[in-house]
């Protein structure tokens, strides 16, 4: 016959365990050392059983001094509900909007406590890469594409009254280079054809201005901001583009997964540019000067964990590929294209020595 020892019968039910000491313990004319002994264990622990309760006392602590306010809790709860964000993406945002600085794992334990959800999404399996990353140059392969900043479904409602109620640009201008992540943003209160072969060229002549010399490919949407779909214009643009080595690429209809790295560029706008900096703005300058701070924070701090990155920033995959392109492209200047077309005018005229006629370029209306 096998008899349980104290620690086995504990394991099972820490009352019975008690009694047993107790039973022991009565039986040995209440000597603590010898029922200690018998059982196997300390004298506290038959002490602890004779002379306390049965049960197990909590464990909880009786102050936690460094435990978060039941307001600053909810607060977090809040903002994890309303931007969508898990705990890692939630510490940054409340440092960089509220300068509240709360570790993640912190975060991670009120998200548990609290049953916030976690938003999932569906992806679909056996997808292949949209480049070779591995042998892919920097600033030879490109996405282009245009983000509606006044947008009610991405913004807060605060926020989008806020760049209302000042009038800043609604449009930003995105081009990004696939193998370093490097970004170019300009800025503008109207989608136009004439706008957009203007930021194409501004790129393109930065881009030869600091010794890129291969062939730039373009891929960009069909939107009335480019060339609309038109094979017409397609063919004129890339004629015109091609003396500066410009190949534009428009993707098929309804294949916005081919410009997968530009599209999530755009929720990085919204979630640690808009929500965080558009309400300090007043003024369409001040907008432009923190745009110009996201950029350079895009290109030179923040890490990015796509294919090809490894978490490291464009400037660092930069530095890695050992191009002799110059450092300085990087330091690109974020722009308001009306004041470039008062300036300049548009950049077709570069152009109609050339081809002859007068280009009449088109409005994208909403």
């Amino acid at each position: 016959m096998n008899i349980i020892s104290y620690h086995e019968l504990r394991k099972i039910s820490p009352q019975k365990a008690r009694e047993l000491v107790r039973k022991v313990f009565e039986s040995n004319n209440k000597n603590v050392s010898k029922t200690a002994k018998i059982l196997g264990v300390s004298r506290h622990t038959v002490r602890r059983a004779v002379y306390g309760p049965l049960e197990d006392k909590s464990k909880k602590p009786k102050s936690s001094p460094k435990k978060l306010s039941s307001e600053l809790e909810n607060f977090i709860v809040e903002e994890s509900k309303k931007t969508g964000f898990r705990y890692r993406r939630l510490s940054f945002y409340l440092l960089r909007k509220y300068g509240i600085k709360i570790s993640e794992n912190t975060i991670k334990s009120i998200l548990r406590r609290n049953s916030v959800a976690r938003k999932t999404k569906r992806t679909k399996k056996g997808e292949r890469s949209l480049y070779d990353y591995e042998t892919l140059i920097p600033f030879s392969e490109f996405q282009l594409d245009t983000k509606h900043l006044l947008d009610k479904e991405s913004l807060p409602k605060e926020v989008y009254e806020h760049m209302k109620r000042y009038n800043l640009p609604c449009y930003e201008w995105n081009i990004i280079d696939v193998a370093t992540r490097t970004r170019f943003t300009a800025y503008s209160y109207e989608l136009s054809s004439a706008f957009g072969f203007m930021f194409i060229s501004l790129v393109a002549l930065w881009l030869r201005t600091h010794n890129v010399r291969n062939i730039i490919k373009i891929r960009l949407d069909n939107g009335a901001e480019f060339c609309g779909g038109s094979e017409r214009k397609l063919k004129q643009w890339n004629e015109m583009l091609s003396f500066l080595g410009v190949e534009l690429n428009p993707i098929p209809p309804k294949a916005k997964h081919l410009m997968g790295i530009i599209e999530n560029s755009h929720r990085a706008d919204d979630e640690y540019f808009l929500m965080i900096h558009a309400e300090r703005c007043k003024t369409k300058d001040e907008f432009i000067q923190r745009a110009q701070k996201w950029q350079d924070t895009w290109n030179f701090f923040r890490p990015h964990n796509g294919k090809g990155m490894n978490g490291r920033t464009p400037f660092e995959k930069f530095i890695a590929s050992k191009s002799l392109v110059s450092s300085h492209i990087f330091q690109f200047p974020t722009l308001l294209l009306e004041d470039i077309m008062k300036k300049v005018g548009t950049f077709y005229s570069l152009f109609c020595n050339k081809f002859g006629g007068k280009y009449v370029f088109t409005t994208y209306q909403f």
